[in-house]
């Protein structure tokens, strides 16, 4: 196994470790959560190691890319796996953040809904040995994806101090590029179906 895939099982593997910390009952265990206050702000401890684990995260996403695409390291189980650790990463984080009541649960489930719709369409195409890969949407979804998930963790700092709800903000517009990715993947995608479809 290359260099690149390990960084992609190794995101993976992070990604329970980032659950344990972040939903851990410390106060069970006599454990108190230090904080840092920044103006009316409080910051947890917690979520300042969550976003350190999510930002290692993260960097691997971007790191095994690199080095896969310019050492030549490209192969069929890279590209399976890759975009399912990015899935499994950011749902997981979205997931945490609506059981805990910080975003809406309807923002989560959309965003789910589509990446289970594309998957099932990239499924299908391969089965065609057609590859459909992301477009700008797709790759803007991703962007305020992770914004968002930063933002939330940071408690909407600096924003929260002029009481701007950023964070908020963030979380429906990459709802908002998810839908629209996701309608540019099945609009794309028709022509490949056009026969099963009897157009």
């Amino acid at each position: 196994m290359n260099v690149a895939n390990r960084l992609t099982l190794f995101r993976i593997a992070l990604i329970p470790i980032i659950v344990l910390v972040y939903i851990f009952p410390y106060s069970q265990f006599g454990i108190e959560i230090g904080y840092i206050s920044v103006g009316s702000v409080i910051l947890t401890y917690k979520k300042i190691a969550v976003l350190v684990l999510f930002a290692i995260a993260s960097f691997t996403d971007f790191l095994d890319g690199y080095i896969a695409r310019s050492r030549n390291m490209i192969t069929t189980f890279g590209k399976f796996l890759d975009p399912i650790a990015d899935k499994m990463l950011v749902n997981t984080m979205f997931i945490l953040f609506a059981a805990e009541g910080i975003i809406p649960v309807v923002a989560v489930l959309i965003m789910i809904w589509r990446d289970t719709i594309v998957d099932a369409l990239r499924m299908l195409l391969s089965q065609k040995n057609m590859v459909m890969s992301a477009g700008p949407l797709g790759k803007a979804k991703t962007v305020f994806q992770m914004l968002s998930i930063i933002l939330v963790l940071l408690s909407n700092l600096p924003f929260e101090l002029q009481g701007i709800p950023v964070a908020s903000i963030v979380v429906w517009f990459a709802t908002l590029m998810s839908v629209l990715s996701g309608a540019s993947y099945v609009i794309q995608s028709r022509s490949y179906f056009a026969n099963d479809l009897g157009e």
